[in-house]
Parts: structure tokens; sequence; C-alpha cells
């Protein structure tokens, strides 16, 4: 009996008709323009943040000279811009024991129509010259600011009235000098108006700018 033997020929297999496209090269430069992109961001975020903190510091300081601004009325207890009731007390007295500073307000009261305020030079001021103040007021309740340190002067606009010694020589400092000055005697020194809690304000202002250049460094 024959044994039939059968050959069976396995084919090779087909080679895959899909092939994987080839990594492309490009990956690694994208990388580097996201860290790129990213980079430019950060340093654009800095220098906005820088500026920000810059105007923000600006405004705190001219924020805190404007809020410890005083109006000082002129004359004391008084109150009033008139001919002195005696001889025995001169508004020059007065503001020698006063304190004034850039930015502070001087507040002269007195009648509309029958006085008035001249601030004039120191030889008008020392001869009573009335013809060519550097500013004239007539409206009653005048408030002058004081934009400089020097001195100023200041005399009435009615006829005889500076003779009589209703006239005003002071001298203005600047805010850190005055933290220096002599305190205006308790009995006749200027009237100011109230400035509720100026020891706060200032600290509240260095506590904020305190936590904002704090916060810049940490970022």
């Amino acid at each position: 009996m024959k044994t039939l033997h059968t050959h069976i020929q396995l084919e090779k297999p087909s080679e895959c008709p899909f092939k994987l496209p080839p990594r492309k090269k490009t990956q690694t430069h994208s990388t580097k323009n996201q860290i790129k992109y990213h980079r430019e961001v950060f340093v654009t975020s800095m220098a906005s943040s820088s500026l920000l903190v810059t105007i923000f510091l600006c405004l705190s300081f001219f924020s805190f000279l404007s809020v410890n601004a005083n109006e000082v009325t002129v004359g004391g207890k008084s109150g009033v811009w008139k001919i002195p009731p005696s001889s025995s007390y001169s508004f020059d007295e007065w503001a020698q024991k006063a304190r004034f500073k850039v930015g502070d307000f001087l507040v002269f009261s007195y009648e509309a129509g029958k006085d008035s305020v001249l601030q004039v030079t120191r030889e008008a001021y020392e001869k009573c010259n009335t013809t060519s103040p550097k500013a004239s007021y007539t409206d009653g309740n005048t408030k002058v600011k004081l934009e400089q340190s020097g001195p100023v002067y200041f005399i009435s606009g009615t006829e005889g009235h500076c003779q009589k010694g209703q006239k005003l020589r002071l001298v203005v400092v600047t805010p850190r000098s005055s933290a220096f000055s002599p305190a205006p005697s308790p009995s006749e020194g200027p009237a100011v108006a109230p400035s509720s809690g100026g020891a706060a304000k200032l600290t509240g202002v260095f506590s904020v700018l305190g936590l904002v250049l704090g916060l810049w460094a940490f970022f």
C-alpha cells in the first residue's frame, strides 16, 4: 500500500501595503518655538507688571501728598481777615507761630465787596502798595494754594487797611522740612481743617506699597 505524500508550499507573507510615515523632524523645532513663544509672553507680562507697579506707586505718592494737605484759616482763632483789633496783635506774629508747607491752602474769610486779598511782592508788602499785585481776590472766602517754598506776602486791597496792620507775611516749607519745624502754640496756632486719620492714611499707604512690592518681587 502506497502512502501519498502531499507537499504544501507556503507562500511568503506579502509586505503590508500600509507603511507608517516617517517621523517628522519638525516636532523638535515646534517644541523650541513653543518654548520661545512662552518665554516672550512671560517677559512681556513681567514688563507690563513692572509698568503697572510704577504707575501705582506714582499715583499712591501723589494721593498721599493730596490727602495730607491742610486748609489753614488766616487769623487763628478769630479766623477773619480784617484790621487787627489792637496793636498787640498782628498777622505776622500769628504766622511765625504757625507752620505752612507746600500744598497747603490759606483760607481768607472776609466780607465780599468791602475787603479783598492781594498777593504782592516784598516791596509792595513793606510799602502797602496795592497798585500791581501778583493776584487779587474779592470773593469773601478766598483759598490760596501754596505752590512753592519761600516767603509769601499778602495785604488788604482796601485803602488804609494795610497801614493799620492788615497784612501777612509767612514762610512756606517743603513737606519734609516741615516735620522738623516747631509746632504752633496751642493758644495762637493756625486754625487747621481737621484731617481724619492722617497717621492711619500714612500707614495704609505704606502697607499697600509694601504688599505690591512684595508681590512684584515674588512673581
